[in-house]
C-alpha cells in the first residue's frame, strides 16, 4: 500500500478550518492537515511567522496549499520546507498583483487607523476578507471567520497590504477565480482561471476545486 500524500492547507485571513468543509480528496490517496493561525508575536516579521507556522509541518515532501492571506503566508513557508507543490487559491503571487486600494492603503499607512477594534463582530470584518458587493457572500462567509483576536487582525491586515514580493515562488501553482473582487483578476498573471468563481468559492464551488486540486497535485 502507497503512502497517502500529506496536503497541508493555510486558510484564508481570519478563516477557522471549517473553510475547507467542502474540500474533499480521495482518503486512499491523500491526508488532508490544516494549520490554523497563530498569534503573532510582538513586532514579529511575517518571515519570522511563517518560520513557526512551517514547524508546525511534520511530513516530509508535502503538498502546501495557500488560500487568500493564506498563499501569502504559504509563499514565505515554503524557504523552510522542501514541498511537493505549492499552490495557492484566490491569493496573488507578487506584490505587483495586489490592487490599487491595498498598496495604497500600504503606501499610506492607512492600516494604522484601521479600527479593528470595533468591528471584530461587524460584517466590517467580513467584507475586508472577501470583498463588499454580495450581501449573500457576506452572510455565508461570517460564520467562518474564527480568528477575532485583535493582535492577529492588526498583524494579518498589515502584512497582506505592506506584502513585498517582486518574484513569484518557483513552481508554484496558482488558482484564481475569474469574479474575484478582492483580488481582481484583472492584476493576476499566470493562473488556472474558475469560470464563476468568486473570493469564497472555496465554499461555493467546494466539488470543483476538490477536482482541480487532485488534477494539479497529481499532474
Amino acid at each position: 500500500m502507497r503512502d497517502k500524500t500529506p496536503v497541508y492547507f493555510v486558510p484564508g485571513m481570519a478563516a477557522g478550518p471549517q473553510t475547507f468543509e467542502n474540500i474533499h480528496l480521495p482518503e486512499d490517496r491523500y491526508e488532508i492537515k490544516i494549520l490554523e493561525w497563530l498569534i503573532p508575536e510582538k513586532d514579529e516579521s511575517l518571515v519570522h511567522y511563517a518560520k513557526r507556522m512551517a514547524e508546525r509541518i511534520a511530513d516530509p515532501n508535502p503538498v502546501l496549499v495557500g488560500v487568500s492571506f493564506g498563499g501569502v503566508v504559504a509563499q514565505e513557508m515554503v524557504q523552510f520546507l522542501q514541498v511537493r507543490k505549492i499552490i495557492i487559491i484566490s491569493s496573488v503571487k507578487t506584490s505587483e498583483e495586489l490592487p490599487l486600494r491595498m498598496k495604497l492603503t500600504g503606501m499610506f499607512k492607512i492600516y494604522n487607523v484601521f479600527p479593528t477594534a470595533t468591528i471584530l463582530s461587524t460584517d466590517d470584518l467580513t467584507k475586508f476578507s472577501v470583498g463588499p458587493k454580495s450581501k449573500k457572500r457576506l452572510q455565508l462567509y461570517q460564520k467562518y471567520l474564527d480568528v477575532r483576536d485583535k493582535i492577529y487582525l492588526d498583524w494579518a491586515i498589515k502584512q497582506m497590504v505592506t506584502w513585498k514580493r517582486e518574484e513569484s515562488v518557483q513552481n508554484l501553482i496558482h488558482i484564481h477565480g475569474e469574479e474575484d473582487q478582492v483580488f481582481p483578476i484583472k492584476h493576476i498573471q499566470d493562473c488556472i482561471v474558475v469560470k464563476g468563481g468568486t473570493h469564497v468559492m472555496l465554499l461555493t464551488k467546494g466539488r470543483e476545486l476538490s477536482h482541480l486540486l487532485e488534477e494539479v497535485i497529481n499532474k
